[in-house]
């Protein structure tokens, strides 16, 4: 398959997600209850994210969407998601998607995971130059807001980071979070940049014990890659130096090699998936900060280009993959 994303990758990945992002069962919720009038559907609690299995997943799959409107406007597609987005962003449903927010038991909804993908759909509607895209991304911004706010109260009381390999891990939120604040919220940006130096600044000598069986993050490679994000590029490369020492004889040889997806249909197995797309993605922004002439660009594009291989093919095919690993394809075909 395609390493890079083609007029008919983009059809493809587009399709899937217009297949998903409104198909509200099954879904898993993330919801709690203080009493029996709590008990609502999917819909009634978000009116836009209601879809794709869970609520971050719709909202990442809205990124899909928007991004390939972006760059592919004349797709077959391209109707289908200019109609239902224009039903579903209306100031009206972006304030029910708030409401629910302000609940005091929504205080850590979709901590963190959820709330970097929605920074990262406002960011992609704020690069649409439309007057469409102009009016959707109007439309989000009060949401926007919310989260962004949210970071703000948060990031100063975390004093760990957390590195597990699923929607917990810091580094990954802190990534996306990055592609938001850095264009429209220099206060939080500051707060990212200082959280990742606080808490990954003096880590040294990665062991990588991974992967985990669920894992669709590698703890390892999405620290390197936020740090790339943050560090200016010399000092980068003083970090990542010490951060893989051995990195140019094969080591560790387990972020080189794709992890082995036993079962597509079992929602956590199907993890791995993402895990080879997101290390892809990694890799080539790891690559991207180091020298022309530095002998590790080779180690990362060859591990770059195997964990895509082992992963495009499966994007499709099983709805406990296809409801969300777009998304990560969409990272790695797209980073530089």
């Amino acid at each position: 398959m395609t390493q890079s994303l083609d007029a008919a990758l983009a059809s493809r990945f587009a399709a899937t997600a217009l297949g998903h992002v409104t198909r509200e069962y099954p879904n898993h919720i993330m919801h709690v209850l203080t009493g029996p009038q709590d008990a609502r559907t999917p819909r009634d609690m978000h009116p836009i994210f209601f879809g794709s299995f869970d609520w971050h997943s719709c909202v990442h799959g809205w990124w899909t969407l928007f991004t390939l409107y972006r760059l592919h406007p004349d797709m077959a597609e391209a109707p289908a998601i200019r109609a239902l987005a224009a039903e579903l962003f209306t100031p009206q449903n972006v304030a029910g998607e708030a409401a629910y927010l302000a609940r005091p038991e929504a205080r850590g909804f979709e901590r963190p995971y959820g709330w970097a993908w929605l920074l990262m759909l406002a960011a992609e509607l704020e690069r649409h130059e439309t007057d469409e895209g102009r009016r959707w991304a109007q439309t989000l911004r009060p949401l926007a807001q919310v989260f962004a706010d949210r970071f703000k109260a948060f990031l100063p009381l975390a004093d760990y980071p957390v590195r597990t390999g699923t929607h917990y891990n810091t580094a990954f939120t802190l990534r996306l979070t990055l592609d938001y604040a850095d264009a429209h919220d220099a206060d939080l940006a500051a707060l990212c940049r200082a959280a990742a130096l606080r808490w990954h600044g003096e880590d040294r000598d990665c062991q990588a014990w991974e992967p985990s069986q669920d894992e669709f993050l590698s703890p390892a490679l999405m620290e390197a890659a936020l740090m790339r994000r943050v560090l200016s590029p010399e000092a980068f490369r003083a970090w990542f130096d010490a951060f893989l020492p051995r990195l140019g004889d094969g080591r560790p040889a387990t972020l080189l090699s794709p992890a082995r997806v036993s079962d597509r249909t079992d929602g956590k197995i199907a993890h791995l998936d993402g895990l080879n797309l997101s290390r892809g993605w990694c890799w080539r922004e790891i690559v991207a900060g180091l020298p022309a002439e530095d002998p590790r660009r080779a180690v990362g594009a060859a591990a770059t280009a195997v964990h895509l291989d082992a992963a495009l093919p499966h994007v499709t095919g099983d709805y406990m993959g296809e409801h969300w690993l777009a998304s990560f394809a969409l990272l790695a075909l797209l980073a530089d």
